[in-house]
Order: structure tokens, then sequence, then C-alpha cells
């Protein structure tokens, strides 16, 4: 096809649909339960999203205890979903995720994807590149793969017939203390995540045109 062809309008798939009807839900169905198995699953075609080198470094905690809710609702700002939700996944960043590049490379090998030679070449590469950078760039992109899953996790959510709610209000720290987290990783969010009681509010966007610009950005 020539570069220069005029574009088709692209028809519309089921996809789009759960795009737009993806909403931010805060009142949930609390006896609706997700069971592990399916939680599994969404967690499993989540972790189809990118990240860099390919190297995964999200963790999920799937908190479905009630128990536990109810130590994480404080700290959670009292946020009413924790409690109703079928569950809450921390999402992590783990910031030592490089030390796993000899298993995720050799399983490409395995698979077929890349001869043994270039797997152990990226495995040098990449062990020796987040070995020795600073750890606030290792922070960095930890926090850009990891919200890569987190959209990602949602739309799977979505497409399940689930309902989530990304949570950035929570006091990190007391999280970490209370959940006995290691220092290996960095919580970037809390996604609240059941059957909705009540719909998420409809929402707006800004036009296109106020956000999206093509070869040079608005002066000013």
């Amino acid at each position: 096809m020539s570069g220069t062809q005029t574009s088709q309008k692209v028809e519309e798939q089921p996809f789009f649909k759960i795009i737009q009807d993806r909403r931010s839900v805060r009142y949930y169905d609390a006896e609706v339960k997700i069971s592990q198995e399916d939680m599994k699953e969404i967690l499993q075609q989540a972790a189809w999203a990118p990240s860099g080198a390919n190297l995964q470094p999200w963790r999920f905690l799937v908190i479905d205890s009630q128990e536990l809710k109810q130590k994480l609702l404080p700290i959670a700002n009292s946020q009413q979903q924790v409690i109703e939700a079928s569950a809450v996944i921390a999402v992590l960043g783990d910031l030592e995720g490089y030390t796993l590049a000899g298993k995720i490379y050799g399983m490409a090998v395995d698979a077929g994807y890349m001869p043994e030679e270039t797997a152990a070449s990226f495995v040098e590469r990449y062990q020796g590149l987040f070995a020795s950078m600073p750890p606030e760039n290792v922070l960095r992109k930890v926090f850009i793969d990891s919200g890569l899953v987190s959209m990602q996790l949602m739309l799977v959510a979505r497409a399940k017939g689930y309902d989530t709610v990304p949570m950035g209000g929570f006091d990190q720290a007391k999280f970490v203390e209370a959940f006995d987290i290691p220092k290996r990783y960095a919580p970037i969010m809390l996604i609240a995540i059941g059957k909705a009681a009540k719909s998420g509010h409809p929402t707006v966007r800004l036009p296109i045109e106020d956000v999206a610009f093509f070869n040079e950005m608005p002066k000013g």
C-alpha cells in the first residue's frame, strides 16, 4: 500500500466500547466476590502490557480478605470502595526487577523468539545498565511501566464485566509498614475492583485539538 494512499475510516470494534464504557466506580456490590481464578486471568491478561526491555517490573498484591481491607481503609483515606469492592489490587514497582532478566530472556529462547547468544547479550546489557543507574531513574522507569500495566488491568476488568477505580490517595509509608512490603517494591497505586452498585459518573474529555499537535507545539 502506498504511503500516500488515502486512509480508510477504521471500523469501530467492541474494544472501543470497552474504552468508552470504563468509569471510575466508587460504589460496589459487596456481595460480589471475584474468584482467585478469575483474578489471576485478569492479571495475566494485564501483564501483556509493554515494558522497557520487557522486564515487566510490576508486581500485584491482591487484598481480598475483609480483615485486611479493613486494615487498609484508614491508610487509603477511608475511601469506602476499599471495603465494598471485591478486592483492592496494590500495584507495586519492583526496583530490582532487572534481576529477572535471565529468566525472562531464557523463556524467550525456549519459545524460539531469540537465539541464546542474543539473550545472553541482553541479560548482560540490562543488568549492568540498571545496576549502575541512579535510583531515581530506576524509579521513574518502574513508574512508567506500572502505569501501563495498571491501565491495561482496568480495561481487561471492564472487558470481563467488572469495574475499577484507581486510587493514588493513600499513605504509602503506612501501607508499606502495615503490609510489610520489602524495600525493593515501590507502591504505585491501589485499584479497587468489583461489580458496580452504582455507575460511575459520565465524564468529558478535552477536544483533541487541545491536547494533540502535529510536528510542533503551540507557542505560549
